[in-house]
C-alpha cells in the first residue's frame, strides 16, 4: 500500500494507472498534475485523482510513489522540476516507449538519487488519448518491461515488480539497449509504416475514394496510424538509431518483394509470402497474439 501517488501527466496512461491502483487498493491518495490545467481539472472531476497540484513539484510533495506519464522528450524537464523533493523513500517510474533516452535523462538529473528510478514500458495503450479514456483495466494482463540500470536499487526494482504484478501484469526485465532494439522492430517501425501508408494514400487525388472502399484487413493494419502524434514524434526521434537499422532491413525486404513482382517470379514470391505467413502463424500460436 502506497500513501500517495504523485501523478505527473493525467492522460490515458497516467489516468489508467491511477485508477488501477485505486481499484486494487494499492494507494490511499492520488495527487495529479498535467501541463494543461483543464486536463488536471477533468481528472479530478472524473475521480482519477483526488487532489489537483499546481505544479509537478507539488504533485510529488509527500509522495512515496511517483509516475511520469509524459512524452519521452519531456522526461528531463519533468525530472528537473521535481528534483528537489526526490528522496530515498520514493519509487519513481515512467511509462515511456523508449528507454535509453529516458535513462540518460534520469542519470543527468537525479545523479546520486537515480537508484530510486525504475524505467518502465507497459505494453498497453489505445489509439485515443486523454483522461476521458482512462481505464482501470488498461494494464491488466499486459506485459510491462522494466529496464533497470546498474545503479537501480534492488529494493526499488523489487517494489516496481511487485506493484505491476499486483495490477495483473506480466513483468519482464531487460536492459534499456535491448528494449530499444526490440521495440524498434516490433513497435516503432510498424507505426512508421502505418503513418507512411496513410500519407501515401491520402496524398493521392483519389485517396479518399480508395479509403472508402477499404475493408477489415486495411482497418486492422492501419489502426495504429491513429496514434497520438506528439507522443510518436518523440518516440521515433528518441529511438532513431535503432529505428534506422530496422527501416533499412524493412526496405530491403520490401525491395525483394517488389523485384519478384516486377519480374513475374511467382514461385519465389510465393516462397517469401509463405515464410512470412508461417512466421506470423507460429508467433500467434506461441504468444497468444491475434
Amino acid at each position: 500500500m502506497f500513501e500517495q501517488l504523485g501523478l505527473i501527466g493525467c492522460g490515458l496512461m497516467g489516468g489508467s494507472f491511477a485508477l488501477a491502483l485505486k481499484r486494487a487498493g494499492l494507494v490511499k491518495r492520488v495527487v495529479g498534475y498535467s501541463k494543461s490545467p483543464s486536463t488536471t481539472a477533468r481528472a479530478l472531476q472524473l475521480g482519477v485523482i483526488d487532489v489537483e497540484a499546481p505544479s509537478a513539484l507539488l504533485a510529488v510533495s509527500g509522495a512515496d510513489l511517483v509516475l511520469l506519464a509524459v512524452p519521452v522528450a519531456a522526461t528531463e524537464t519533468t525530472l528537473k522540476a521535481i528534483r528537489h523533493l526526490v528522496n530515498g523513500d520514493m519509487l519513481i517510474m515512467d511509462v515511456g516507449s523508449s528507454k535509453r533516452d529516458v535513462v540518460d535523462a534520469a542519470r543527468r538529473v537525479l545523479k546520486q538519487d537515480v537508484g530510486v528510478f525504475v524505467p518502465c514500458h507497459p505494453i498497453a495503450g489505445r489509439e485515443v488519448s486523454g483522461v476521458e479514456h482512462a481505464d482501470a483495466g488498461l494494464y491488466a494482463g499486459k506485459q510491462v518491461i522494466l529496464t533497470p540500470i546498474e545503479r537501480t536499487l534492488t529494493a526499488k526494482l523489487e517494489q516496481a515488480n511487485a506493484l505491476w504484478q499486483a495490477l495483473g501484469c506480466q513483468v519482464v526485465n531487460m536492459s534499456p539497449e535491448s528494449h530499444d532494439a526490440a521495440f524498434a522492430a516490433v513497435s516503432h517501425l510498424p507505426h512508421l509504416v502505418a503513418f507512411a501508408l496513410m500519407n501515401s494514400i491520402v496524398n493521392q487525388p483519389e485517396g479518399r475514394e480508395y479509403l472508402s472502399l477499404a475493408g477489415p484487413g486495411f482497418r486492422d493494419f492501419s489502426r495504429i496510424a491513429a496514434s497520438d502524434p506528439q507522443m510518436w514524434r518523440d518516440v521515433l526521434i528518441a529511438n532513431r538509431e535503432e529505428l534506422g537499422r530496422q527501416t533499412e532491413l524493412f526496405q530491403h525486404a520490401l525491395n525483394d518483394l517488389q523485384r519478384l513482382i516486377a519480374n513475374g517470379q511467382a514461385d519465389d514470391l510465393e516462397r517469401l509470402i509463405n515464410r512470412a505467413s508461417h512466421a506470423r502463424a507460429n508467433w500467434r500460436l506461441s504468444s497468444g497474439a491475434r
